[in-house]
């Protein structure tokens, strides 16, 4: 069992983490985070690990995780590399981001370090409900062959579904995930306020919100986008789509652009479709 140092104590720090320790793929060792409470918690969270309060504290470890925002990787990757030294060499160090490549850990590797990248496609709402639908859950991996073999390794055992990227295709990877997941919360807030500005009763909200979603889910799933599209752009109703745009852009300019954007797409997406048929 490797030894397991987390920098970065966030939602997917202490899912890995604690779903790594759960299944005996590492011994969790030391926590650091830019708030000494947040290593605190984690390690509660966790079960195991020392919080620490400076990255010169942390003893040596066989695995790195550095789970922080993508604008601080590089930054934390420069950080270590100063505080640790010759002490890291040998070690594997990885980082969450779906955007970035393990190149961004290069101060690392300089010291002879294995890097890669590990990034699960998993909306991670809070460490309790990552740790609970993490099974199945697609990883995206990039990096050196070593850090690799073992993120193959641990991740599966904790329920993963590894497959490789190649470092110039992850801005786009990355992009059909905000795509799937994250436009997808935006578009039900959009819907929300457009209901209530609609006067839908408030103790209908979520009724309506569940049939459709779970709905679209459910279709897109077994058929595919384009035989799962409905709607006046899905129909080709150009008069319908126009006028309706004209009202949302009326009610918010924002999301009238985007509502017109989005027929667009969705009649051009219908058209492939058919091609496709």
């Amino acid at each position: 069992m490797k030894t397991f140092n987390v920098i970065g104590c966030g939602r997917v720090g202490q899912t890995l983490a604690a779903l790594l320790h759960l299944h005996t793929q590492v011994q969790v060792q030391d926590l650091y985070s830019r708030s000494f409470s947040s290593a605190e918690q984690a390690a509660k969270f966790v079960g195991e690990g020392q919080p620490v309060a400076e990255l010169a504290q942390m003893r040596a470890a066989d695995v790195w995780l550095l789970s922080v925002p993508d604008a601080q990787v590089a930054a934390a990757a420069q950080a270590l590399a100063e505080a640790q030294g010759a002490k890291l060499a040998g070690s594997i160090v990885c980082h969450n981001s779906g955007f970035l490549s393990a190149a961004v850990l290069q101060p690392l590797q300089a010291l002879g370090c294995h890097v890669a990248s590990a990034h699960p496609v998993l909306n991670f709402a809070s460490p309790q409900t990552g740790v609970r639908q993490f099974a199945g859950t697609p990883c995206g991996l990039e990096g050196d062959a070593p850090a690799l073999a073992w993120l193959h390794t641990a991740l599966t055992a904790i329920g993963g579904r590894c497959f490789e990227i190649a470092s110039a295709d992850k801005p786009l990877y990355h992009a059909a995930a905000v795509f799937s997941s994250n436009f997808t919360v935006v578009l039900q807030g959009i819907a929300q306020d457009a209901w209530r500005s609609a006067g839908v009763p408030p103790e209908l909200m979520r009724p309506l919100t569940e049939a459709l979603l779970t709905s679209t889910v459910d279709n897109v799933l077994a058929m595919g986008p384009a035989q799962a599209l409905t709607g006046p752009a899905a129909r080709g109703d150009t008069a319908v789509v126009q006028a309706q745009g004209d009202v949302v852009k009326h009610w918010s300019p924002t999301a009238g652009e985007l509502y017109k954007t989005l027929s667009e797409l969705a009649a051009q997406l219908k058209r492939q479709g058919h091609t496709r048929g």
